[in-house]
């Protein structure tokens, strides 16, 4: 919005954004002298955090199965599915920050003070129900991770998956920044698994650059396993939950402070992104590597068939020998517990900005974990481990159509 101001000189018509472009550096209000104060970097590292907990929707379990599934039946092939896909992600992802920057409100906030009412509900219906199925592999990989570590049943897992995940949302009380903190080194020993992996098993680097870069979608069910893929990198609630996080950043309200704080949340989503990208790489080379090799047995070829979390580990018997279940089931509990917190928080926020409920926090995130671990467990109970797996699968293709 243009403001007409009185110019040194009777000149007038210059606009409010250009003439706060000529003080930066001579005059600050609204805290902006800390812009000056501070170097860039320790400014950037204030704003460390956010892109993290949200680039661990795109490495939670659902997206470890495909990854594994893309790369047994396609190898390499289908890697230039993960990189688009992310790329497009980061820019949805840092329209969602600056949202937040630059209204000070996060998106369920606005979609409720915009819409009329029966579009708001919708919305709200919407994004309960992409969070139950974003949620659903997060819980069920990480009962796969408690059954491999410790040999406990799946449906027990999931009831173990929701209690301590709220327990670990508790950190909330002693300020989001020690959350972000845990989230962030959960993503590094996940990170520190899959690229041990990787280095062990030494994948053909011009085999995975081909497929990083030349889309091909050649082989039987490539089309839905390029899907499944997508979906799994589909995150709705995601865009909810970065709007709000930043919030927690004081930015100033001058035009160079919040340009600031919009630059540094993108190049930390960016770098966040990248390694999550990283990450699916090594999954899918590992798995393509190992399962078109020359030397397997018949019983690791129908495993390779039909890969699924939890018989999974085999990938790494010939390299890491009994070690590989315990390395390849801390990488999942890594990425099933850090996801389902973010998850649980993404609810909260949803819950709180479409309905306005004023509710003490651990209720409202008892409310968010219930109803979603619901599907999982009475999936879990049912169907056993391999119902779990089947439902993995299905929540991530219903993520694209939500």
């Amino acid at each position: 919005m243009e403001i007409e101001r009185e110019a040194p000189g009777g000149e007038r018509g210059r606009s409010w954004r250009a003439e706060q472009d000529v003080q930066d550096g001579k005059k600050f209000e609204d805290g902006d002298e800390t812009l000056v104060k501070e170097p860039a970097w320790k400014r950037f590292l204030s704003h460390v955090g956010p892109g993290f907990m949200v680039s661990l929707a795109y490495l939670d379990p659902g997206n470890l199965e495909t990854d594994l599934q893309a790369g047994a039946n396609h190898r390499y092939e289908l890697l230039w599915v993960i990189l688009i896909g992310l790329i497009f992600a980061l820019i949805i992802q840092s329209l969602a920050a600056n949202l937040g920057v630059v209204t000070g409100k996060h998106l369920a906030e606005i979609c409720k003070s915009e819409y009329p009412k029966p579009v708001m509900i919708c919305l709200w219906l919407l994004a309960e129900v992409a969070v139950i199925a974003a949620d659903i592999p997060e819980v069920i990989g990480t009962a796969f991770a408690f059954y491999l570590l410790f040999r406990i049943p799946v449906w027990i897992g999931v009831l173990i998956t929701g209690s301590s995940t709220l327990l670990l949302l508790g950190l909330q009380r002693y300020g989001v920044r020690k959350l972000e903190f845990l989230i962030s080194m959960l993503v590094f020993v996940m990170a520190a698994c899959f690229f041990g992996e990787l280095s062990i098993v030494k994948p053909p680097a011009k085999e995975v650059l081909k497929g990083l870069f030349i889309p091909k979608l050649k082989g039987n069910g490539a089309t839905g396993d390029a899907i499944a893929l997508l979906g799994a990198l589909v995150m709705p609630h995601n865009l909810f939950l970065h709007s709000a996080l930043v919030l927690s950043r004081k930015t100033p309200s001058s035009v160079r402070g919040i340009k600031d704080a919009c630059g540094f949340f993108l190049y930390e989503s960016g770098f966040a992104l990248f390694v999550a990208l990283l990450i699916n790489i090594a999954v899918i080379s590992v798995s393509g590597t190992v399962c078109f090799g020359e030397n397997l047995s018949a019983e690791d070829i129908d495993k390779c068939s039909d890969l699924s979390l939890d018989n999974s580990s085999f990938l790494l018997k010939n390299v890491l020998g009994r070690s590989s279940s315990i390395v390849y089931g801390v990488a999942l509990l890594a990425s099933g517990q850090s996801s389902t917190i973010t998850g649980t928080y993404a609810g909260q926020y949803i819950m709180q900005g479409f309905l306005d409920i004023k509710m003490k926090t651990w209720l409202r995130n008892l409310m968010t974990r219930c109803i979603a671990i619901a599907p999982s467990l009475v999936v879990s109970i049912i169907g056993g481990s391999n119902g779990a797996g089947r439902l993995i699968i299905i929540a991530s293709v219903h993520d694209t159509v939500v």
